[in-house]
């Protein structure tokens, strides 16, 4: 198949779950992957690996580890999701997009596997869209010669398909409550299923705060024999200054993880957001535990490539006058972090929110915490098929705004918000990856660009 054909074949399949019923009925385990990997010859053994989950920062981090080891020197694959405009986003080598071509190869490969297996009965019913998705990262990072790959878990942990991997250092970034129809109804549920990813012997690195997961975390690597750092014991994280949104820290290292370093790096980071500088030393900590098992990554890797990654869609501000944020938090401790963004760069500014989301998120709670702080609001919706319709949104939350206007189609309600704010107001959309990228494809659509991160000229401006 080509590109498009092979596009279209995996859309077939549903990406997304269109209802809370489906959400409910659906199965998940590891057979399907399992099958296929075995089929393939285990393309996923075929280098190193570093595991990530977690509620929130976990494609940051991922995005922040991989530009370090490309800052090393190592070929470096990274598998990602969801994606922003393109699918071929999931896949990277060496910060690079998996080509369209390369892309159609490695789906024919894995399609080929997949119909063998239904053929012979090992495999019951064809596998999802992700399953087919992280078997074709697989695939492509085995025959690509990638040194070492970052695979950000898709949901959970335990059960997702990217858990047949045995990486050298498994990470596990912020836990909160997300998902619950998947992963359960208290921090403790979902705790064990991010642990899911610690295997027998294996360093882990920890970033959880709340102190029920931590327990979970410890118990589970000490269950496994794993070999547990937790961020807050390994390293401390001074002089923390904010520039313009983003932020500027030192990191002192522990001894155990500061052997053959300097034991403190100057950080400049690129990421907007003070909860990316927690990211951030739980990728500087995964780093120089790679390091310490003879990957060849020094401090100035490490600085290097934090302060050169880019990671599109978080707190991404796309022209200053009126500025314009897409942000793809959608669940309260995401909405908390855009709270404190607001207070801490944005207080004292209008600021116009274009607010759309998926029906499974804790919408009352998003929206009690933002609306009342905003100017004005505009609700709209993604096409996705989980998307609450801007309709029921107002529904919901129309007590919570003193202006609030309902415009389905993202691409009019970025244009209203134009409209509307001037020069030194802020326009912020948030609520869902889905719903920045669609106000990503009218931006760059309007501009008369492809590249990401173009500025508009509006009339405010």
């Amino acid at each position: 198949m080509n590109y498009n054909e092979s596009v279209r074949y995996l859309l077939a399949l549903g990406r997304e779950l269109a209802s809370p019923q489906q959400a409910r009925a659906a199965k998940f385990d590891l057979h399907n992957i399992r099958a296929i990997c075995e089929r393939m010859g285990h393309p996923e053994r075929a280098h190193a690996s570093v595991h990530i989950a977690g509620t929130n920062g976990k494609g940051s981090t991922a995005a922040m580890v991989a530009s370090i080891m490309q800052a090393a020197g190592l070929r470096c694959g990274l598998y990602t999701s969801p994606h922003l405009l393109r699918i071929n986003e999931r896949i990277r080598l060496d910060g690079a997009e998996v080509s369209n071509d390369q892309f159609a190869t490695s789906f024919t490969r894995v399609l080929a596997v997949i119909e063998e297996l239904l053929a012979s009965g090992r495999l019951a019913a064809h596998p999802t869209y992700f399953e087919c998705v992280t078997a074709m990262a697989f695939d492509f990072f085995a025959r690509a010669g990638t040194e070492i790959a970052v695979i950000e878990v898709g949901l959970g942990g335990r059960l997702d398909s990217t858990n047949v991997i045995i990486p050298e250092v498994a990470a596990i970034t912020q836990i909160d409550f997300d998902h619950e129809t998947f992963l359960g109804h208290s921090i403790e549920e979902i705790a064990a299923e991010k642990a899911g990813i610690i295997k027998p012997r294996v360093w882990v690195v920890s970033a959880a705060e709340n102190p029920p997961a931590k327990e979970v975390i410890r118990r589970r690597a000490a269950e496994q024999g794993a070999h547990l750092v937790e961020i807050d014991e390994a390293c401390r994280v001074l002089d923390v200054r904010a520039e313009g949104g983003r932020y500027r820290f030192r990191v002192v290292l522990s001894d155990e993880l500061g052997a053959g370093s300097t034991e403190e790096m100057e950080i400049r980071l690129p990421l907007a957001g003070r909860f990316q500088v927690r990211n951030a030393v739980t990728a500087v900590v995964a780093a120089r535990l790679l390091a310490l098992r003879g990957f060849a990554i020094s401090d100035g890797a490490i600085v290097r490539g934090i302060e050169s990654v880019r990671w599109p869609g978080r707190l991404e501000l796309l022209q200053e006058k009126p500025a314009v944020y897409l942000d793809g938090s959608h669940n309260p401790a995401g909405a908390r972090e855009v709270l404190a963004f607001w207070h801490d760069h944005l207080a004292g500014r209008r600021i116009h929110l274009i607010y759309g989301a998926m029906r499974d998120k804790a919408i009352d709670e998003v929206a009690g915490l933002l609306f009342p702080r905003a100017s004005t609001v505009i609700l709209t919706q993604s096409p996705q098929p989980r998307s609450l319709s801007a309709e029921a949104l107002a529904e919901m939350t129309s007590h919570l705004a003193c202006v609030l206007e309902v415009i389905r189609e993202p691409g009019a309600a970025i244009e209203r918000a134009l409209e509307t704010a001037e020069a030194d107001d802020v326009i912020f959309a948030t609520g869902s990856l889905y719903l920045v990228g669609d106000l990503r494809r009218h931006w760059d659509a309007q501009s008369g660009v492809e590249c990401a991160g173009a500025a508009r000229k509006t009339t405010a401006s």
